[in-house]
């Protein structure tokens, strides 16, 4: 465990708070007086998460990992995660969409998926699957993925973040073959005509084998994100789904926690409610201290003491 890491402290992943989403005065004052940092790259949130906890972070197996956490059971074999993506064409290079924010509904990647496995599949040296609104690539021997989800390129080029080393051939000749059977299948004909972004790529990240489950120390989670969840199952530390509210995770908590509030909340009114609540925790001491990762890169060290610094109105990184 990290030791600048308060173990009666509340861990909080929430919503992004900046560009005017945050409008109440008084908690944006109770901000503006915590220690505000701000990084501009968007990182993986299981690396953001175990680098304030200082446990570690898996070299490997993140595509495992999230399978793990979704089924409750350990995956034996070689797995990558297999995201959903849009590469768009454009003047002199490729922009990636990670097509996760905008929704593609299990009806679309069913179909999708399921002719992957039926098409390139055939000889049994690898293989797709779905499981909800997430794919994996299952491979007999191991290939190199990107070490990063889709959401970490969204938006940008994505040659940088492709693997290099050894099996990088194996990497490019399967996703050729993926992009190929996905080009005109019947599902991206009718999302093109519907003005959707078509499916026209997998993003393969994470490949791996899940590590063997340990007893590790660390704080309970409640978080809906199964990557998260694999991870505390792998260490036999007690996780559960986001309850809705901050009051139940304190009173399932002994001391401190980690909280994952739902990823697409965009509502500025559900923002406020959930930092009220957690300056209420903090307030009547249920917790001693607050570290809030907003989705955005902003990133808020809270302690009671913070209030004397009452001339701290705000901060232009809420701006």
């Amino acid at each position: 465990m990290n030791a600048s890491y308060d173990k009666s402290a509340a861990l909080v992943v929430l919503p992004a708070v900046r560009n005017g989403r945050l409008t109440d005065k008084a908690l944006r004052s109770w901000l503006a007086q915590s220690d505000l940092s701000f990084a501009q790259e968007p990182r993986e949130l299981l690396d953001l998460i175990t680098s304030e906890l200082g446990q570690p972070y898996p070299e490997q197996g993140l595509g495992a990992l999230r399978m793990w956490g979704q089924t409750g059971d350990r995956p034996t074999v070689w797995i990558a995660a297999a995201d959903p993506v849009y590469l768009e064409p454009r003047l002199d290079h490729l922009c990636l969409h990670a097509l996760r924010r905008t929704g593609i509904p299990p009806s679309d990647l069913r179909p999708l998926f399921d002719h992957l496995q039926t098409t390139l599949a055939t000889d049994q040296s690898f293989g797709f699957a779905r499981l909800g609104n997430r794919g994996y690539l299952r491979a007999g021997t191991p290939i190199s993925t990107s070490s990063v989800p889709s959401y970490v390129v969204d938006q940008r080029e994505p040659g940088e973040f492709l693997p290099t080393g050894e099996h990088t051939a194996m990497h490019r000749n399967i996703l050729s073959e993926i992009e190929m059977a996905l080009h005109e299948h019947e599902v991206n004909q009718r999302r093109v005509e519907e003005g959707k972004q078509p499916v026209n790529s997998l993003w393969l990240w994470g490949g791996g084998t899940a590590p063997e489950k340990i007893i590790r120390p660390q704080p309970p989670l409640f978080a809906d994100d199964p990557l998260l969840l694999g991870y505390w199952e792998s260490a036999t530390a007690v996780a559960d789904l986001w309850p809705g509210d901050f009051a139940n995770c304190a009173d399932a908590s002994v001391k401190g926690f980690v909280a994952v509030t739902p990823e697409f909340t965009f509502e500025p009114e559900q923002l406020a409610q959930w930092l009220e609540e957690l300056h209420d925790l903090l307030r009547s001491g249920r917790v001693s201290r607050l570290i809030l990762l907003f989705r955005d890169g902003l990133r808020a060290d809270v302690r009671r003491s913070q209030t004397l610094k009452f001339w701290r109105r705000d901060s232009e990184l809420l701006d």
